[in-house]
């Protein structure tokens, strides 16, 4: 009986030697008869090493990895072994830093690079120079209408080179942010190439690249802890601290902890810790400024976004509490995962606020000093 990832690989191989005819100016996706041959080839990959893996431990890899696991928690720290032996240094160094830019994870951004070229290793026309006959070039295989709009100078020279690595995997990251990622990975990666196997090829690969597996690459990535230093001790590093103790807790609508938290319900939790409440919802959290300029914020502060049933330009419905330079803590939705350190800075925020400056903030802080020194 054929295993789930059999079935996979088959469907990929089928879907692989079909026409797309959601194309334009041609049949097949956007890096034409080479993602085609590669997506066979992958496909016949895809059986080798379970083959040996089932002989040697009677089992079967889920699809998701192994449980637990911080997903890519630094850089190339949640690289899989698979992702350390097959991406080029070079190429692992550009993904990471067009992750940090766009906001894209890298491992998805790799996986198109092993779809497309191999991560610019395959000798088949349109990768070096030219084009494939679908008018593709570069490792991310461009087509040039495509360049035109979202190509950048990735290395600063003053050229945007579609066949520069430098300049064509942070468009790359530009094309997918602009097509909806990373809160709607799936359609920003079909928007890439019009095929639904290629989505299913890349989401598998970039899995495989990932320490945690194919579900957290619909997810944001992580934060680094060591890019939460310069937290301050006292109140705000109480209350930072306490946030962050409550990654990898389920979101649930409406809770405040201590199992699961919504957004809002997260920020409430954190300053009920250091003896301030707060308003429950984003909606009554947003009042309790003051207002903060755009980087000037720090940690402690509250990030907003225009999203969620309800919202509007003066009235966010999403929340995030800084703990960085970019960085935040959230619980954002029950599909996107448990609470996490995550960036803010391609997320478009609305608004900064700084509770712990707003006066009725102030007057509980100081009887919780006076509490204390009774």
């Amino acid at each position: 009986m054929p295993t789930p990832m059999t079935r996979i690989a088959a469907e990929i191989a089928r879907r692989a030697l079909r026409p797309d005819p959601g194309r334009q100016g041609g049949g097949w996706g956007g890096g034409g008869l080479l993602v085609a041959l590669l997506a066979v080839a992958f496909a016949v990959l895809l059986l080798l090493p379970l083959v040996v893996i089932q002989f040697l431990t009677g089992g079967m890899i889920g699809r998701f990895g192994a449980q637990g696991e911080d997903p890519w928690a630094c850089g190339d720290q949640g690289a899989s072994t698979t992702a350390q032996r097959d991406i080029p240094p070079d190429y692992m160094k550009l993904y990471l830093a067009a992750s940090k830019k766009y906001g894209i994870p890298w491992p998805v951004l790799a996986g198109i690079g092993k779809v497309e070229t191999n991560h610019g290793r395959s000798q088949l026309p349109g990768v070096a120079s030219g084009e494939n006959f679908a008018g593709a070039g570069g490792p991310m295989q461009f087509i040039a209408d495509t360049w035109n709009r979202y190509g950048v100078d990735g290395n600063g020279d003053g050229e945007k080179d579609r066949y520069d690595p430098e300049d064509a995997i942070p468009a790359a990251g530009n094309y997918l942010k602009a097509s909806g990622a990373p809160a709607r990975m799936e359609r920003a990666i079909f928007a890439y190439n019009h095929a639904t196997w290629y989505v299913d090829m890349v989401l598998d690969q970039a899995g495989r690249y990932a320490k945690a597996g194919v579900k957290s690459v619909l997810t944001d990535s992580a934060v680094c802890d060591e890019d939460l230093a310069g937290v301050p001790e006292g109140v705000v590093g109480d209350l930072v601290a306490r946030a962050l103790a409550q990654r990898g807790k389920p979101y649930v609508w409406g809770a405040t902890g201590p199992d699961a938290f919504d957004c809002s319900g997260l920020v409430y939790d954190a300053y009920r810790s250091v003896g301030v409440t707060l308003p429950r919802t984003t909606f009554g959290q947003w009042p309790m400024g003051p207002k903060v300029p755009e980087g000037k914020e720090q940690p402690g502060d509250l990030v907003f976004f225009n999203s969620g049933p309800g919202t509007g330009p003066d009235n966010p419905g999403h929340v995030g509490l800084v703990v960085g330079k970019n960085k935040m803590i959230e619980a954002r939705c029950t599909r996107c995962g448990p609470v996490k350190t995550t960036t803010y800075e391609n997320r478009d925020p609305l608004g900064f606020t700084r509770p712990l400056a707003h006066p009725n903030v102030k007057r509980q802080l100081e009887r919780r000093v006076e509490a204390a020194a009774d």
